[in-house]
Formats: C-alpha cells, structure tokens, sequence
C-alpha cells in the first residue's frame, strides 16, 4: 500500500472514531448532551431522586457526574450504588474517601465506625459486583470539550493537568489491578509525605496521591497538605484551602470537587471552582451545577435529624 493511501485509510479511521465520539455524547435528537454535576450523595438516595426530577433528568438527554462519596453515613448506599450503576454512559463518578473505605470494609480491612452505614450493604446479594464497578471508578475525570475536571477533594496545588492525570491513573491502574487489596491494607497508614516530590515510590507515593484525591482540603503556603485539620486550627497555623496556595498550577482549569461540607459554592472566591458538597448527609443540601450555563440547583436534607 502506498504512503498516500496508507495516510488516507488513517485519516478514514480518525473521522469514523471522531464519529463515534461525537455519537456517545449527543442525545437522539442529535444535540449534545446536557450535564450536570453532583455533590457528595453519601446514601441520601431520595434526595437525589427528587434532585433529579427537579432538574428533569433524562438520561438520553443529560450526563451526571458525581464527586465522588456515594456511600457511607446516609440510608439508602446501596440504593445510590446500584442506581448510579445502571445509568452506564450517563454517570460518570469519581471515588472519594468514603468510597474507598467501603472497598476496604468489605475486605476486612477496616472497621466501620458508629456513624458508618456501610455494615448492612456487605450482605447484600449483588455487592461482589457493585464493589468490582465501583474500584473501576476513576480518580479524577477531565472533559476537553467542556474543558472541565472533576475530583473529589480537588487538585494538587503543584500538578499541572497532565500531571494529575497520570497520577490519577497511576493509583487507578493498582485499584483496578490483582493487588488492590494491598493498597488498601496500607492507605490509612501513610499520611506522609505531605509535600510531592517526583522521585516518591511505593505506598508512600500512591497514599499521596490517594490523600491529595480524597482527602485533602488544607495546605500550608508552601503545598504541604495537612490532614485532618479543622478551620480553626488552620487559621491559627497559617495554612490555606489547597486551591488558595501561592502559584496554584491549575488556576484557570475549571473543578468541580466536593468533600469539604462546610464550604459552599459563595465562600469560594474564583469562577472557575465549583464546590458541590452542602453536607446534605448532615442535614444540609444536595447540590447540581449545570456545567454548561453554571445554574444551581438543590434539594434540603428531608429527615435532617436522624441525618446527622
């Protein structure tokens, strides 16, 4: 075959896989779909059922993106793993810490805690395969078109998007692998180093990257997070939300995230940060954005009480 044919059988394919592309994204109208994305749902199942008729969702229409936290403290987890599930194409959902603490619960691994609704889920009949679904999830999605990224605590301060994404997909590559289970044995256990450095290896580097994913919410000025810090005590030691520390690489890169409940969409000073978390599992709300006009919409927190 001749170099001029050759390039024209290839530019044949990238047409067609364009196509293809184009198609998945699209509703059968032929207009593109529209998106929404959704804060921490930790198990409120009916709030996000009467969220979703409130936005009038259509899932030949419209594409959900979860923040990650699907599971754990509200009622209906399961109920949230196995809808979420069913929508296939329509969800896309990144994992939080919560989530990950039910992958290591059902291996034994960790005890759930008083508050913790996840005991009940491990009996059910199909939740092999929820859990095998839900460690396939991704850490972080980015969207060229919309020229969105969604995770669940946010992004590192100091990676660039190419940067996140290949060590996002380098601790979905160990989920997703046979020894996922010595990941999770481990992740609890490393809470340093706090700071990034290129040359990390081993556990020390994937509960880096786990804790910047799924937990992280303060950093000093110099972009070492610190865990488990409350607002005031951050206040008095000087440190910063992640996305306030000096020089942040990824200032203009919109990012939707949630796990941090205390913080809602006006207290975040920046167009281009989208906090959807509004601690509906604590009596609060749950949030949607629309990615494509940015309008809010929420639902209240229907038995606050036994909630929180």
């Amino acid at each position: 075959m001749s170099y001029k044919k050759q390039l024209q059988t290839f530019e044949q394919l990238l047409d067609t896989l364009e196509g293809l592309i184009d198609e998945k994204f699209l509703t059968p109208g032929g207009y593109p779909k529209i998106s929404f994305a959704i804060g921490d749902v930790q198990g409120c199942f009916d709030e996000l059922r009467i969220l979703l008729d409130l936005i009038e969702f259509d899932p030949d229409k419209h594409n959900l993106w979860f923040a990650g936290d699907l599971v754990n403290r509200g009622p209906n987890s399961l109920q949230v793993l196995r809808f979420v599930k069913e929508l296939g194409d329509s969800a896309i959902t990144v994992l939080g810490n919560h989530d990950l603490q039910l992958l290591a619960a059902a291996e034994g691994i960790l005890q759930p805690r008083q508050r913790d609704t996840i005991s009940g889920m491990l009996e059910a009949p199909d939740i092999g395969e929820l859990l095998d679904w839900l460690r396939f999830q991704p850490l972080m999605h980015y969207d060229a078109s919309l020229d969105y990224t969604m995770a669940h605590a946010g992004i590192y301060p100091k990676w660039d998007l190419e940067q996140a994404q290949s060590c996002a997909l380098e601790l979905e590559t160990v989920l997703q692998g046979k020894h996922y289970r010595d990941f999770l044995e481990q992740m609890t256990n490393w809470n340093k180093p706090k700071k990034w450095k290129p040359d990390l290896q081993g556990m020390e580097r994937l509960s880096f990257i786990s804790n910047c994913f799924t937990e992280m919410r303060y950093c000093d000025i110099k972009g070492r997070i610190h865990l488990n810090v409350g607002s005031k005590e951050a206040q008095k030691r000087g440190f910063v939300p992640w996305y306030e520390v000096p020089k942040r690489a990824l200032k203009k890169t919109p990012i939707i995230f949630g796990h941090w409940a205390s913080l809602s969409p006006q207290k975040v000073k920046s167009k281009h940060l989208f906090s959807l978390d509004n601690g509906c599992v604590q009596g609060g709300k749950l949030t949607a954005i629309c990615l494509q006009d940015k309008s809010y919409f929420n639902v209240h927190c229907r038995d606050a009480k036994a909630y929180s």
